[in-house]
């Protein structure tokens, strides 16, 4: 590796570090965790899959989407009973990785993607107001102020910075520069010791101490199958985002197995679940993160502030991350999808402005799956459409219908309307050298204008079926 490269790797690793350590300990709080089970699995998952991954230069940790899953399960069953669905979500990301069904993130229409990233950044924004509270308060007077300026200068070195050097990334400048000036200053702001001390020492392995029967498998089974499901969504989703910003392409089956692995370990060593982080992961990759080195480097970073650090991290103003989160989720919003909204069709618009608040009001998986069917309903509706027919008497008194386009559920009925049994001579033929059967529905409707035609004393001639056409009357036993 070059020594630039090199260079380039440690130093995104070490911003993305001090961007890991809030995000962490929050997830853990929102969960009812110990902060350092949430550090513990930042560290170990980070580590693992930086090291094992699909995809350099991905941050993953133990993200917001999948601590929500899971506070009703600690809140109603306790740790123990966490640790083991953070095992069982681990093989469910394995196997589904070994199975080679990342692909299966292909089906994923580009609007969705947009409205992801949207929902997550605004999501990103919004969890950075809960710092501009104490307790249940919002803060008022010098101390919002106060905040409100070292969150501004903050964003402007973030901002300016890339002006009049490239050597170093832009948000560690900010946030060291804004730790010193508070810390010299004596400045009376919130620091990152304020949210939780995270003084520790190792991890320890001891399997969740709980009783290993159906029972058990019986509850924690629906979270493991969410966990896992919301995990490999964002994983994968945030791994396409990468390729895009990389221009290169990583390997989403691999990531899966490497993910489900890193859980395995993380539970097995007392540490949250996670999957990847798109915060995280902008951050990296506008820092010049593009290696392995800079995914190991924050994770073990996170251990050294965990094991020795601790009281020099917990000086780090809030106010200093939140300004460089409230970038992250500037840089991570598709500006784009608002400028293209009058030159794209009405209902891509419509999957993008609706998996975007699908995802702020709900969760990831709740908004994608939504798109999906969005997206595929309104295909189905515009395919549907575009099927059509000929028609004309031949030479000999009867009549030759030509139909082009695609025969599937939503265009058996359009396809039915384009015939006339009761008004047709008494030989009808069908050309289907242009029609393509896709499923049942298709057979069914053939099927249909077979006995209305017949109904009417009738022939119908069926012509020019496909291979793959007569495949599948024979698989649905139907003559042809």
């Amino acid at each position: 590796m070059k020594p630039a490269r090199l260079r380039a790797d440690v130093l995104a690793g070490l911003t993305t570090s001090f961007a890991l350590v809030p995000e962490c300990i929050a997830f853990a709080l929102v969960a009812h965790l110990n902060p350092l089970m949430g550090l513990y699995g930042a560290f170990i998952i980070c580590t693992l899959t930086a090291l094992f991954g699909g995809r350099p230069g991905m941050v993953s940790g133990a993200a917001g989407s999948m601590a929500v899953v899971i506070v009703a399960l600690v809140v109603e069953h306790g740790v123990q009973y966490l640790l083991a669905t953070v095992l069982l979500g681990g093989l469910i990301m394995i196997t589904f990785g070994l199975l080679r069904l990342g692909k299966l993130v292909r089906m994923v229409p580009y609007p969705v993607m947009l409205g992801f990233v949207n929902g997550l950044a605004i999501i990103i924004a919004l969890a950075q107001l809960e710092h501009f509270k104490a307790g249940e308060d919002w803060l008022g007077g010098t101390p919002l102020y106060l905040m409100l300026g070292l969150v501004a200068l903050t964003m402007a070195i973030v901002y300016l910075l890339p002006r009049l050097t490239r050597t170093v990334p832009p948000a560690l400048v900010a946030i060291l520069g804004v730790g010193l000036l508070v810390y010299l200053l004596g400045l009376p702001t919130r620091t990152l010791g304020d949210m939780a001390h995270i003084a520790g020492g190792l991890p320890s392995l001891a399997l969740p101490d709980i009783p290993w029967s159906l029972e058990t498998l019986k509850i924690i089974a629906p979270y493991a199958v969410l966990m896992a499901l919301v995990g490999l969504l964002e994983t994968l989703l945030t791994l396409n985002l990468t390729d895009e910003i990389t221009e290169s392409r990583g390997y989403p089956d691999r990531e899966c197995v490497a993910l489900g692995a890193a859980n395995i370990v993380s539970g097995a060593f007392g540490g949250m679940g996670g999957c990847a982080m798109i915060g995280q992961t902008v951050i990296n990759l506008s820092s010049g993160g593009r290696g392995r080195l800079s995914g190991v480097v924050a994770g073990v970073m996170i251990l050294l502030f965990v094991l020795f650090l601790s009281p020099l991290i917990e000086r780090i103003p809030l106010a200093a991350l939140v300004g460089v989160m409230f970038v992250v989720a500037q840089q991570t919003f598709a500006w784009g999808s608002l400028r293209v909204a009058g030159k794209v069709p009405t209902s891509d618009v419509l999957v993008i402005v609706a998996v975007t608040v699908i995802t702020v009001f709900t969760d990831l998986a709740t908004a994608v799956l939504c798109g999906i069917v969005i997206a595929a309903l309104n295909f189905a509706w515009h395919h549907a459409r575009e099927l059509y027919a000929d028609s004309h008497v031949e030479g000999d008194g009867s009549k030759l219908y030509r139909v082009h386009g695609t025969l599937f559920f939503a265009s058996t009925t359009p396809f039915l309307n384009q015939f006339d049994p009761a008004g047709d001579p008494a030989e009808v033929t069908l050309d289907c050298q242009h029609l393509s059967f896709v499923d049942y529905s298709a057979i069914a409707a053939l099927k249909t204008l077979r006995e209305r035609y017949a109904k009417a004393g009738k022939h119908l001639r069926v012509l020019h079926l496909s291979e793959r056409c007569k495949k599948l009357f024979k698989r649905a036993g139907e003559q042809h």
